[in-house]
């Protein structure tokens, strides 16, 4: 355990931004299964409006630094192939 006040301030702060983060990740992966989900259902309206709703979490993930850029897109292209393949 931290001895120094600003040691046990970072662990707070860390544990506050990690909570955060694991909230947001989570978020984007039920939006990333909605997608699957559908496309798997052979629902075309369904897997289209999960996936624009997906791509926006990811977007919105990745500003506020939660994933690498390169990450979100490629979470993001992998999710447009799928539904690519039922179109």
């Amino acid at each position: 355990m931290a001895n120094i006040k600003s040691a046990k301030k970072r662990i707070q702060v860390i544990a506050t931004k990690t909570a955060r983060n694991r909230s947001i990740r989570s978020a984007v992966k039920t939006q990333m299964k909605k997608v699957v989900v559908a496309v798997e259902a052979n629902d075309l309206t369904a897997a289209n409006a999960a996936l624009t709703v997906a791509v926006k979490a990811i977007d919105k993930a990745c500003a506020k630094g939660v994933y690498h850029k390169n990450t979100a897109a490629r979470k993001k292209s992998t999710l447009a192939r799928l539904v690519k393949t039922i179109a």
